[in-house]
């Protein structure tokens, strides 16, 4: 489904940092290296690798085998795959458990089978017949059939389960609904025809469908684990992922070891340590105590030093898709005015922040759907700086007025409901970002914001329940490639991750003709027309593309992948101790 990412310096950190280092470089007397990279199309992006990384990672050498690696992360809200909704939470996830399909690693834009070893799609493309492969095993040994598919699929959608996001991502099956909405236990829409087969039925041909399978509300998981454990089955879970979760304690670590049972390939890493202690990375990185950190402003220029024994280590990462933003919940005064929110995002001089406070590290997002992925339109024309019209469309709305001589009008903004701004954090500077943005809102408008901090789980708890004003601290990268992704899951009035309230007709008519367009061209244009519409009315301040970024990763691990969508990233790591 979506994935929220915490754009907190820690949690980019890892979340958007997954290269491999280079070993093999020879720096010559003048320090003449340059960071090195190659790139390999993946799901309509880019996927990097240094040169030294280049190996034949399928390679069965048993002399791959063992070893681990260390990464800084922190406590997930959850590791219930039919509860996730997070990249902190999928990071860890997408290597404990599995679905029927996932998102290809080596060719753009496709859907491959996991569990599944084919499918089938009838005539009319509403109907899915799934054939699992032979003698698949759960982590513990158990085997895996078709009911198993069908017990976890309505699992995620039953009330008690109690996810978010089952709707979006599973309510295209026929009678899921009733059982989201504790009509129903079980639906006739998921049936298994026998052992290895199971068949599912939506509502109408969708081309997205597949891609939906991909995301953890559709994994798989172990009925005997979770009724035999109840409440505690989270303790010793039960996947199909090629990693087994073998320790967690809150707040200091989470160790995974490798699955024997795993149906492909064992993984060759013996262990992944992630540290949830928390730390400063660089210095954690150069202290041997983490393989992988991120790159922020206050070292750029050091580790970018050709001289410097960390340039050795730097790795391009290409973008992301994804956006962050600002958002707003147009249910909750003084958002529920258009007027009001234009002039937000009028008041707001992004290419100014880029090149004076992020150094042009950032690109100014124009739109909802991100360069270079599906449905992306460079005719989408944005809300952009406008001091004028901003203090204009201000004194148009219903929350400020002009007061004082007619000749130098001054804004009243007295009337303006006090605007408190949620971000996820424990306390520390808010971020370059929200206080900027803040600071332009009080010289350019004279709007007041209180910035508030809460915990990142609490935080996502508020934002599903509809609770926050104004968020920011967020991006959201796609979850898989079809901007129906972005727009329809976003932005479409009844869906469960339109956290804003946003509502307009005409944008729920576009996104309904685009659901069962078949043609990609037609449904793309259909997408542009409802997104135009939405950044119109400013229900969202877009801020920031992903960018290409740099990351640091130690000599000795190889193989690691940088994929721009959710896909199990450390199957295929191997470690190289000197």
């Amino acid at each position: 489904m979506k994935r929220l990412i915490h754009s907190l310096l820690v949690i980019l950190t890892i979340l958007l940092v997954s290269c491999g280092s280079n070993n093999d470089q020879n720096f010559d007397a003048d320090c003449e290296t340059e960071i090195q990279s190659s790139e390999n199309t993946v799901q309509g992006s880019k996927s990097n690798l240094a040169p030294s990384l280049l190996e034949n990672y399928q390679d069965s050498d048993e002399s791959k085998f063992g070893g681990e690696i260390n990464l800084l992360w922190s406590d997930p809200p959850t590791l219930d795959p039919h509860l996730t909704t997070d990249n902190t939470s999928i990071g860890i996830v997408v290597e404990i458990f599995s679905g029927l399909v996932k998102l290809s690693s080596n060719q753009t834009n496709s859907v491959v089978g996991d569990l599944a070893e084919s499918w089938s799609i009838s005539e009319d493309e509403t109907t899915y017949d799934f054939t699992l492969r032979p003698n698949l095993k759960f982590s513990d040994g158990e085997l895996l059939s078709a009911e198993d598919v069908k017990w976890s699929l309505e699992r995620a959608a039953n009330p008690k389960t109690g996810s978010s996001v089952a709707e979006e991502f599973l309510g295209d099956i026929i009678g899921i609904r009733d059982i989201i909405d504790g009509k129903k236990l079980t639906t006739n829409g998921i049936s298994v025809l026998n052992d290895r087969t199971i068949r599912i039925k939506i509502d109408a041909p969708k081309t997205y469908f597949l891609s939906k399978l991909s995301y953890p509300t559709a994994f798989i998981l172990s009925k005997k684990n979770i009724e035999d454990k109840n409440n505690n089955w989270l303790e010793s879970p039960v996947g199909t992922g090629p990693f087994i979760l073998k320790d967690y304690t809150v707040g200091k670590e989470i160790i995974l070891n490798r699955n024997d049972y795993y149906w492909d390939k064992k993984a060759y890493l013996e262990k992944i340590v992630f540290n949830l202690a928390g730390g400063v990375p660089m210095a954690m990185y150069e202290n041997d105590e983490i393989d992988i950190t991120g790159v922020t402003l206050a070292d750029l220029e050091r580790v970018e030093d050709k001289c410097s024994d960390l340039n050795n280590d730097l790795v391009t990462i290409p973008p992301s898709h994804s956006i962050s933003y600002i958002g707003f919940n147009i249910n909750k005064p003084p958002f529920d005015d258009t007027k009001f929110r234009q002039a937000l995002n009028h008041a707001i001089d992004k290419q100014l922040i880029a090149e004076q406070v992020f150094s042009n590290l950032v690109i100014p997002a124009d739109g909802i759907i991100p360069p270079n992925f599906p449905g992306y339109s460079e005719k989408i024309s944005s809300l952009g700086f406008n001091l004028e019209k901003a203090k204009s469309l201000l004194v148009e709305s219903k929350y400020a007025s002009y007061n004082g001589d007619s000749n130098t009008p001054e804004i009243d903004t007295s009337e303006i409901p006090r605007i408190t701004l949620t971000i996820p954090g424990s306390g520390g500077s808010p971020g370059f970002t929200t206080e900027i943005i803040a600071d332009m809102w009080r010289e350019n408008l004279g709007i007041d914001i209180n910035i508030q901090q809460v915990e990142w789980a609490t935080f996502i708890q508020d934002l599903h329940k509809g609770r926050l004003q104004a968020w920011s601290g967020l991006a959201w990268e796609a979850d898989y490639p079809d901007p129906q992704t972005f727009i329809d899951v976003l932005f479409r009035s009844d869906s469960s991750i339109n956290y804003g309230s946003y509502n307009n007709k005409n944008v729920d008519n576009f996104i309904n003709q685009a659901q069962i367009e078949q043609d990609a061209t037609s449904r793309y244009k259909l997408y542009n027309q409802a997104e135009q519409i939405i950044i119109d009315e400013a229900p969202w301040l877009p801020l920031w593309w992903g960018t290409e970024s740099i990351s640091l990763v130690k000599p000795r691990v190889k193989n690691l992948k940088f994929y721009s969508l959710s896909i199990s990233r450390f199957k295929d790591v191997w470690i190289k101790d000197n």
